[in-house]
């Protein structure tokens, strides 16, 4: 988990104001897609809450929730579902076209494998020489899924067709979010040390290492796979635009405070970048050094993580309502409301 998220979330409930300056030259703003709040869905249900995935097969949301995984229709946002028993955790990845998903579970060091059509437990996985596995992502290329351990910095490799452990492979630091580039390269981001790190998933080993200069706790990762470009949302309200050839950093933007996730949508050329300050930084772009944030949308305090229907070209974010402490308190910071929790679906205003 995004060491920012350990910080109180008190005070954050103000939205970054950076639209007056996103849209230069004036002409981005008129060609890029803008968007809005077309939906609030009220979930309810106990626990916090971590990162969420689409699966475009089910049309379903799985949204950790710190000891199990709601399940959502995204069609309507009703929840239609539980994963049990996944003790911490903290991801979900699908794994397209193989009706299987693995959850990563941080508390029991332990992946959960599921069926997102039957919902139903499939088995467990221990990750023997992982230690507290937090994002968790599927390499088609290699049909492999690499859970990333934040405490062992090191990353567990699980091929899907036998749920078999195959690998772990040691990183620089802390790992915080990583995305497959559909040819066998898996890049990750390491949140202690400013880099990002390429695995080669085929061969189970590390391939480059790359510092991210201006980046500070890079956090969210994204990927523009037809014009080789990743986009790393930094803790220090910044994005960097990076080569996924080279390493080599091509843009600087300002973005919200606090990102936690990062997605790209290939059809419209943006990247999405959602912040706990209550704010979604959406950058437009594609192949040069012309990126730039097109719109910052209001969302929701505390909706940091997200997930894409790049289909219908509708991201989804979650959060909760929040309260003081009520006077005299020995705590000072905001508590979640009880049975707050609640689905955002963003998409293209009309």
């Amino acid at each position: 988990m995004n060491r920012l998220l350990q910080r109180t979330i008190q005070g954050l409930g103000q939205v970054t104001a950076l639209a007056t300056m996103a849209c230069l030259p004036l002409m981005a703003c008129a060609q890029a897609p803008r968007f809005e709040v077309l939906e609030s869905h009220r979930l309810g249900g106990v626990g916090g809450w971590d990162y969420l995935s689409y699966d475009a097969t089910t049309q379903r949301l799985f949204i950790s929730r710190g000891t199990h995984v709601q399940v959502v229709d995204a069609k309507d946002g009703r929840v239609v579902g539980d994963i049990a028993d996944t003790p911490g955790v903290h991801g979900i990845a699908i794994a397209t076209g193989l009706d299987k998903a693995y959850t990563s579970n941080g508390r029991d060091n332990s992946l959960t494998v599921f069926s997102p059509s039957t919902l139903s437990t499939i088995r467990k996985i221990a990750t023997p020489e992982g230690i507290g596995p937090d994002f968790i992502a599927y390499d088609p290329a290699s049909r492999q899924v690499l859970a990333f351990n934040g405490k062992s910095k090191n990353a567990t490799v699980v091929n899907v067709a036998d749920d078999r452990v195959v690998a772990t492979i040691a990183l620089a630091g802390k790992p915080e979010a990583a995305v497959a580039d559909g040819r066998g390269l898996v890049f990750v981001d390491i949140e202690d040390t400013n880099a990002l790190q390429v695995i080669d998933s085929r061969a189970g080993k590390l391939t480059a290492t790359w510092s991210l200069p201006g980046c500070d706790g890079p956090s969210g990762l994204a990927l523009d796979a037809a014009s080789r470009r990743l986009f790393v949302a930094c803790g220090n309200k910044t994005m960097v635009v990076v080569d996924a050839e080279s390493g080599k950093t091509v843009s600087t933007l300002g973005i919200g405070d606090g990102p936690d996730a990062a997605v790209f949508d290939a059809d419209l050329h943006l990247a999405f970048s959602s912040q706990i300050d209550g704010s979604l930084s959406i950058v437009q772009g594609q192949g040069a050094a012309n990126y730039r944030v097109v719109q910052s949308l209001p969302t929701a305090r505390g909706a940091r993580t997200m997930a894409l229907d790049a289909e219908h070209h509708r991201v989804f974010l979650v959060s909760a309502d929040f309260e003081a402490p009520a006077a005299g308190s020995a705590s000072k910071r905001d508590t979640v409301k009880p049975d707050s929790f609640k689905l955002l679906i963003v998409g293209e205003k009309h």
